[in-house]
This record gives C-alpha cells, structure tokens and sequence, in this order.
C-alpha cells in the first residue's frame, strides 16, 4: 500500500492525520509506504497570517481537538507564534534530512516543535536545534540553509505536487493512487482502511 501526504508544517490537521495513521500502522502491523510532499500555505514573499487571533481559524480547529486528545497529541491550537512562519527554511532542512535518511524523525520534530512547544520554526537556529536532536550536523546543517542548497529541490516538489495531486488543501492524501474519501483524523478509520475493511 502507497500513502502519500501533501503537507505543510504549519498545518494543525496535518500532524493530527499523521499521527492518526501512524498509531494505527503500529497498532495493525500493516505495511505502507508512507510519503510525503510538502506544500507551503504561504509562499514569500505573501503576508503572513495571524493564526492565534484569527478567531474564524480558531473555530474551524475545534474538529480537531477530540481526535488529538484521543492520539495524545497535546497540541495547540493554534500555537501563539505571530504571524504564522513561512515553511520554506523548514521544508529545505526536510530535504537534507531525507537525503541523510532521517527525514520522518525531523519531520516529526518540526510538527511537535510548532504545535506543542510554539517554536519558531521559520528560524534556522530553531531548525538547527530540531535537525541536531535527530543526529544531523549543526554546522553543516545551517549552512546548506543559508546557502539555499536546496532551495530549487523545493520549489520543484511544491509544483509537482500541486499538478500531481491537486492540492486544494492540506493534507491531501492519497491511497495506492486514490484520493482519500474518508476522515483522515481518526485513527480507527485508518485501521479499517489498512485492514482493507472499507
């Protein structure tokens, strides 16, 4: 089974639906290829946005609050950093923890530093901290961000997934080639779905 996920860090029902999909792979055993591809809500040089006053925002979160005490994930929603920060820095460190095969522990580390810990993760410092607890080197870590080694890498990812997987919102997933018609956020509807109960 294929499973990608069109994500942007800053995205509350993105962490949520990970999560929920990876409980449920511990919990069935089931074997997936789980990929992701990153989408930035907000491309430089846009305005950012203030998530933690947007009252509207807040309210539409709501639906995420049961499942992610349900997943333990102690989330904020949204997080109090203002205005909410551009993901490409972020993004640009993903891909060289990809290449140096710690790309999901990053990820991860991202998420949580953003929604649990309301890191800055716009800031290459905070990346750096992030990318040295999951064993990359600090030095040579800042410097591929500040030399934008990979910015091209995710200018071409963000375009490829737009015109691959339509993306109208984050997460878009998709399952072995079909888009996913079920509630993502629950980590029971993933069980039956790697169960191939549906």
């Amino acid at each position: 089974m294929e499973i990608i996920f069109v994500i942007d860090f800053v995205c509350p029902y993105c962490i949520v639906a990970e999560e929920a999909l990876k409980q449920a792979l511990a919990e069935t055993g089931a074997q997936a290829a789980v990929k992701l591809y990153p989408y930035e809500l907000t491309v430089e040089p846009q305005e950012r946005v203030d998530t933690f006053h947007d009252e509207k925002r807040r309210a539409g979160y709501q639906v995420l609050e049961t499942p992610a005490k349900q997943l333990g994930l102690n989330i904020k929603l949204p997080p109090a950093v203002v205005p909410r920060p551009y993901t490409r820095l972020a993004f640009e460190g993903w891909h060289y923890a990809q290449e140096k095969g710690v790309g999901d522990a990053y990820a991860d580390s991202v998420y949580r530093a953003y929604f649990m810990n309301e890191k800055n993760i716009g800031e290459i410092d905070v990346l750096t901290e992030l990318a040295v607890c999951v064993g990359l080197d600090a030095e040579d870590f800042k410097r591929v961000l500040k030399e934008g080694i990979y910015i091209q890498a995710q200018k071409e990812a963000v375009a490829y997934a737009k015109q691959m997987f339509d993306v109208q919102y984050v997460p878009t997933v998709y399952i072995d080639g079909k888009k996913a018609d079920f509630d993502v956020y629950q980590k029971e509807n993933w069980v039956r779905v790697l169960k191939n109960e549906d």
